[in-house]
């Protein structure tokens, strides 16, 4: 909690960590509309999935030329810039006429999503760096905090009758606040980074973690990405309730990443992740009952799940023996990062061929995997 109050009590802290906050509130009020795109648009579940692979390609393709144009550019107006094209781009796929379009926009709104990330994750480093202060924890905890205005904003949808509309208001949003904090941090830039060689005998130890970050992660993307098409079409929920299930997620993720530092402190990582583990299962099982009102709850269950076990990942990540930490906690992030955009794709052709009922019970089981795996780091040590 020192770190929260670190970014609110301080101006140079609390304009990047809003960065982190309006990356969700544009990505998830684009999320919640989601059903309401598929309805519009007349296309099918894996028609849809396609869609959504094309942002999570947007945010691959942009990977590997993002270093060189903010180290060029200098984090601080490189983090500025991002900020800009995904209000520019977070309107295109709400307005879009037709799938190829769509998958068009969604394809340029992931491109700026993943350089806006990778700008405001260094911006954070090098700040920490310069002024010998943590806050990163925290940081993404405003990422989940963004999820959660977000889903507050589900309960526009009937009041403004327009998704285009209300993207603007969520843009109008994001804008008015960094365009007042970017001049804390549009002047710093980032020290060179030394690339260091891949080697697969170096990361074997960490297959295993990186496979939980891949089934953990990929888990989170699934119920941003498809709780709120669930609720209508599975539970039958009214359209004011649709956003619900994202809203509760975001709440108890949002709440677990602000609080789950002190519970690690007595449990343990490895603990952590069990736990996590356990309580998403719950979450899931609840889910499962396609009632609406224990959907809800099971997603919010599965949000406190998920927010103490993948913070716990990068921990362990950092503490295999014989792997630096910075290139083990690289790798956890880059396996957990490729589930989180390529699982809700994948469960999108899987929802066509049978039904999103059968994606969650996937989901299940992938939870359960976690869980097993958990006891294995624990027997093994990490």
């Amino acid at each position: 909690m020192r770190s929260l109050f670190l970014i609110l009590s301080n101006p140079r802290y609390f304009g990047p960590a809003w960065v982190f906050a309006s990356l969700n509130i544009l990505f998830g009020t684009w999320a919640i509309y989601i059903p309401t795109v598929k309805e519009n648009l007349a296309i099918d579940k894996s028609q849809l999935g396609l869609a959504i692979f094309c942002l999570s390609m947007g945010v691959f393709v942009v990977f590997p030329m993002a270093s060189k144009i903010i180290n060029k550019m200098g984090v601080g107006k490189a983090t500025a810039l991002g900020v800009f094209l995904i209000c520019l781009t977070g309107l295109l796929p709400l307005m879009a006429p037709s799938l190829y379009t769509l998958m068009a926009a969604l394809f340029l709104f992931g491109s700026c999503n993943g350089f806006t990330d990778i700008s405001m994750n260094t911006l954070v480093t090098e700040l920490e760096k310069e002024d010998k202060a943590k806050f990163m924890s925290a940081a993404h905890g405003f990422f989940s905090l963004g999820g959660v205005l977000a889903g507050l904003g589900s309960f526009l949808i009937g009041p403004l009758g327009n998704p285009s509309l209300h993207m603007l208001c969520a843009v109008v949003l994001v804008l008015g606040v960094n365009f007042f904090f970017m001049k804390r941090y549009v002047h710093i830039k980032a020290a060179p980074i030394e690339k260091e060689p891949f080697s697969f005998k170096l990361f074997k130890p960490l297959l295993v973690i990186g496979l939980v970050s891949f089934m953990a992660m990929g888990s989170e993307g699934a119920i941003v990405d498809w709780s709120g098409l669930y609720l209508k079409e599975i539970s039958i929920a009214p359209e004011a309730l649709w956003g619900a299930g994202f809203l509760g997620f975001q709440i108890t993720m949002t709440l677990g990443r602000f609080l789950g530092d002190s519970i690690s402190e007595k449990w343990g990582s490895v603990k952590i992740v069990s736990l996590g583990a356990f309580v998403a299962i719950a979450g899931y099982l609840l889910v499962l009952t396609t009632n609406t009102y224990l959907a809800i709850a099971g997603f919010a269950l599965s949000g406190l799940g998920f927010s103490v076990m993948v913070p716990e990942l990068f921990r362990i990540g950092g503490t295999i023996k014989g792997v630096e930490s910075s290139q083990g906690v690289s790798f956890i992030a880059g396996m957990g990062y490729m589930g989180f955009l390529v699982a809700p794709p994948v469960l999108g052709f899987v929802a066509k061929s049978t039904s999103l009922l059968v994606c969650f019970g996937i989901l299940l089981v992938c939870a359960g995997l976690v869980l097993g795996a958990s006891f294995l780091m624990k027997k093994k040590g990490p």
